[in-house]
């Protein structure tokens, strides 16, 4: 888990890549990521949804740089940007900075958490804002250590989901061991999950949590995005029941 790069990545990285009619994906570097004492690897992705007036969504951005914000640009105005978790907000003020105009919208708790200075505008809830009520609805999922909100864009059936589903593959993992820790965590493909501690932070909260799920599984969505690993471009609802069936389960 030393090695310089721990997975193949999901290249071109830094690249818009379509999904559904106005949702991109864009993969990024391999950060490291402090757990336990060790610095763990993970592959970054972020999630871009273009709103009916043409404002940009963009969700858990990654690392910012020339080439990426024009192409980004290019899209339409960068109106808001998500930390959808307690973790995923590292790069939210570079994006800021490049793009001042845009409101930062944060999980509950990360104004306490957060290791850098983030000028959040609002707090996430369970009921979207009135600048995507309609086309994009929510979920907040809150544990004990860490709290996130998933969203669903309505017009693809699109399901934006952040670490409580953690799908890598073992074929891209360069390490043994890291692919041997990958699977005692529950998170490798094809039955990616929350990680298992992940899942310790929610077992106070496991009503709260079913409920959540249940919700998102009425939604019926078509495919999942997750921040790390291999992600689901079809079956989604199936999916989502599969790797949420620790908390499915009386």
């Amino acid at each position: 888990m030393n090695t310089r790069s721990a997975f193949v990545p999901y290249a071109p990285l830094g690249t818009l890549k379509p999904v559904a009619p106005s949702v991109w994906v864009v993969d990024g570097p391999e950060i490291r990521f402090g757990y336990l004492g060790f610095k763990m690897p993970f592959p970054t992705r972020m999630t871009i949804v273009r709103l009916s007036h043409g404002g940009l969504f963009v969700h858990s951005p990654i690392a910012l740089d020339e080439k990426l914000a024009r192409a980004v640009e290019a899209l339409g105005p960068v109106e808001h940007l998500i930390a959808p978790n307690t973790i995923h907000y590292w790069w939210v003020p570079d994006w800021k900075a490049r793009f001042p105009a845009a409101q930062v919208h944060a999980a509950p708790g990360l104004d306490r958490k957060a290791k850098r200075p983030l000028p959040i505008d609002s707090v996430l809830s369970a009921s979207p804002p009135p600048e995507w009520a309609g086309e994009i609805e929510q979920v907040l999922f809150a544990g004990d250590v860490m709290a996130e909100v998933d969203f669903f864009h309505r017009p693809s059936r699109t399901l934006i989901l952040t670490d409580l589903i953690e799908n890598f593959e073992p074929a891209r993992i360069k390490s043994w061991v890291l692919r041997l820790l990958v699977r005692l965590a529950g998170a490798a493909d094809p039955d990616g999950s929350a990680p298992r501690d992940m899942r310790a932070t929610f077992r106070r909260h496991r009503a709260e949590m079913r409920a959540g799920v249940e919700r998102m599984l009425a939604w019926q969505p078509e495919r999942v995005i997750l921040a790390h690993g291999r992600w689901y471009a079809q079956n989604g609802t199936a999916e989502l029941t599969r790797a949420f069936r620790w908390v499915l389960k009386s």
